[in-house]
């Protein structure tokens, strides 16, 4: 499941709104600086709150299902282990694929699928245009973040997707982002 916010960025944050209800203020993401180099936080790919305009962020949460979960289980308790590994790697796997297909998905809604290169083996290079980025890597770190996209998209109600008490989400074959489109977003580490 997927939605898109109206947004902008004030410093290192991303403010999310509920437009063009009432402007409220839905959710605020504090994202790290790199200290070295470009120096650049995921905040920089949107429009500042002096702008005058609103931007546009996206929000994904995919998953497979728990039925993955329950047969890798069954697997290793059975002492499997072969079988679980190549199943729980496919799952994993699987889920990464929804979630590209989802970015895909999300880059054709928002008119910039165009950017995207016509290879497919290049795509898995970043040869398009923006960025998914999901909690717990080096630009967006804080995995606590992810009840925020919780919040506005409500996964639990929806597909079956809740968060642990250490902010991991279950079934494990799930992934949740944030997708961006400027054109310069790319990976970064902090």
């Amino acid at each position: 499941m997927y939605g898109y916010f109206a947004c902008h960025a004030e410093g290192n944050d991303v403010v999310l709104y509920d437009l063009p209800e009432t402007r409220t203020a839905l959710q605020r993401f504090t994202f790290p600086r790199q200290r070295e180099g470009r120096k650049l936080s995921i905040a920089d790919f949107f429009v500042p709150k002096g702008s005058g305009q609103f931007d546009v962020i996206g929000l994904s949460v995919v998953t497979v299902g728990s039925r993955a979960s329950e047969e890798t289980k069954k697997l290793f308790d059975a002492g499997e282990f072969t079988k679980y590994l190549y199943l729980h790697g496919r799952s994993v796997e699987t889920a990464e694929a929804l979630a590209e297909l989802f970015h895909k998905n999300m880059r054709e809604e928002l008119g910039i699928a165009g950017d995207d290169a016509p290879r497919i083996g290049d795509l898995f290079h970043q040869k398009y245009r923006g960025s998914r980025y999901s909690f717990g890597y080096p630009a967006c770190p804080n995995l606590e973040d992810q009840t925020k996209i919780f919040d506005l998209l409500k996964p639990e109600e929806n597909i079956g997707v809740h968060l642990t008490s250490g902010f991991h989400m279950e079934p494990e074959q799930s992934t949740s982002a944030i997708i961006v489109h400027h054109p310069q977003a790319k990976y970064f580490v902090v």
